[in-house]
C-alpha cells in the first residue's frame, strides 16, 4: 500500500484532507490528466481502483468523460455517486442514469459495459459490499445529509 493510499484510507485524514480538499484534488486531477494524455490521475497516484467512463451527455448528446473510483464485484464494477459528500448528485451519475451503455477504460484497456442503477434490496446489498472495500464512503454519505448515493453496476459486454 503506497503512502497516499494509506492516507486516503484513514478516516480522519479522509475527512480533513480529502473531503475538504476537493477543489485542490480536482485541479490536480485536471493537471495530471492533461500532462499525461489522460493516463494518470489523482486516484492512480493514491493507488485506488478507478475507471474513466465515457457516455453521451443526457442533454447535449456530446461525449462526457469522468474518472470514478470503483468497487470490483463478481459480475462487474460498482460505481458510487458520492460527489465528495455534497448535497447534489454528480453530473456523471445523471448521464449514467439516462443511458444503458458506457465505454469504460481501466488500466489502458477499453470495453463497453451495460449500466444499471441499483435500487431496493439489491442496492442495500451492494452498499454493504462498497463499505467493505472503502469504509470512507460512509463518511461521505453522512456528510451528504439526506441525499442517498446512487449506485451503478457496470457489467462488461462480451
Amino acid at each position: 500500500m503506497n503512502p497516499l493510499q494509506r492516507l486516503a484510507g484513514n478516516p480522519v485524514a479522509y475527512r480533513r484532507f480529502v473531503l475538504n480538499g476537493r477543489p485542490v484534488a480536482e485541479a490536480v486531477e485536471a493537471l495530471l490528466r492533461f500532462a499525461t494524455g489522460g493516463r494518470l490521475g489523482v486516484l492512480d497516484l493514491a493507488g485506488l481502483p478507478n475507471v474513466r467512463i465515457t457516455t453521451s451527455g443526457r442533454k447535449t448528446g456530446l461525449a462526457r468523460t469522468a474518472t470514478v473510483q470503483y468497487v470490483p464485484v463478481e459480475n462487474g464494477l460498482l460505481l458510487v455517486g458520492s460527489n465528495w459528500g455534497r448535497d447534489r448528485h454528480p453530473s456523471w451519475s445523471a448521464n449514467l442514469k439516462a443511458t444503458q451503455r458506457v465505454t469504460v477504460r481501466r488500466r489502458g484497456q477499453r470495453f463497453v459495459a451495460t449500466v444499471r442503477m441499483l435500487t431496493g434490496e439489491e442496492r442495500d446489498e451492494a452498499w454493504s459490499e462498497v463499505l467493505v472495500h472503502w469504509p470512507n464512503y460512509q463518511l461521505a454519505q453522512d456528510r451528504a445529509g439526506g441525499r442517498r448515493f446512487r449506485l451503478f453496476l457496470l457489467t462488461p459486454i462480451g
